[in-house]
């Protein structure tokens, strides 16, 4: 028994047809038997929170099922957790690569990739604020963890703002896999961090334009309050 439970429901996504998502069953899970988690430095409170669907994700992935391809772009979801964005594009036809630090992060996405029928996505370990030496792979470990690498001309994430980040490392690193004409879109739902992300991006040669979202309630989502925030390099 891999010690924490799971659902799986069909989640909404405006402007895309429905996914199958497998997600953990509520904020309570939690089974680290061998410290994996702890070794990336995530505690228990922090430990499920990659597998809940967040609204803020919702609202990511249908900014991303309606805007529209173009050839060769290449997008990297850091943060990704269930990857909800990921999928979308990723089922539209996008070149797009997962990425988060949770152990298991990748076990859901080829999950979730095989409940909606989909062909591999990429998946890659992205860790902004912990050590390279606490890195471990979790299915084997003789083998060497597939780390983000290169360059991606569009960087997505949602609702990475949620602590504060006085050494700057999510700017830090976004500006290291980022092309230099590269934009990024971070959907946030208003957390107090913001500023602080701003002048840490503008530090790295990135302008800004937000965007307030709000949506009323429906059957199927939460009302939602809360913006994009879009960068590109000056």
């Amino acid at each position: 028994m891999p010690g924490y439970r799971t659902q799986q429901q069909n989640v909404a996504v405006l402007g895309s047809a429905d996914l199958v998502i497998r997600s953990l069953l509520d904020r309570n899970q939690y089974a680290d038997p061998i410290g994996e988690a702890a070794r990336l430095g995530i505690s228990s409170a922090a430990w499920p929170l990659f597998g809940m669907l967040w609204p803020s994700s919702r609202q990511l992935a249908a900014r991303l099922a309606a805007r529209a391809l173009r050839p060769g772009e290449r997008i990297l979801e850091i943060g990704c957790g269930l990857a909800l964005a990921s999928l979308v594009a990723h089922r539209r036809g996008a070149d797009v690569t997962a990425s988060d630090c949770h152990p298991l992060a990748e076990r859901f996405l080829r999950q979730n990739l095989h409940l909606n029928g989909l062909l591999p996505l990429p998946y890659r370990h992205g860790h902004w604020g912990g050590a390279a030496s606490a890195l471990a792979r979790w299915d084997d470990a003789s083998a060497a963890i597939c780390v983000v690498t290169g360059r991606y001309d569009l960087i997505v994430g949602s609702d990475l703002l949620y602590e504060p980040d006085g050494r700057g490392a999510l700017a830090g690193f976004i500006d290291a896999h980022a092309m230099p004409a590269g934009q990024v879109w971070i959907m946030d739902p208003d957390r107090g961090n913001r500023a602080a992300f701003h002048r840490a991006m503008a530090g790295h040669g990135f302008a800004r334009i937000e965007q307030k979202c709000a949506t009323t309630a429906t059957a199927q989502a939460a009302a939602y309050k809360g913006r994009l925030l879009m960068y590109e390099r000056r």
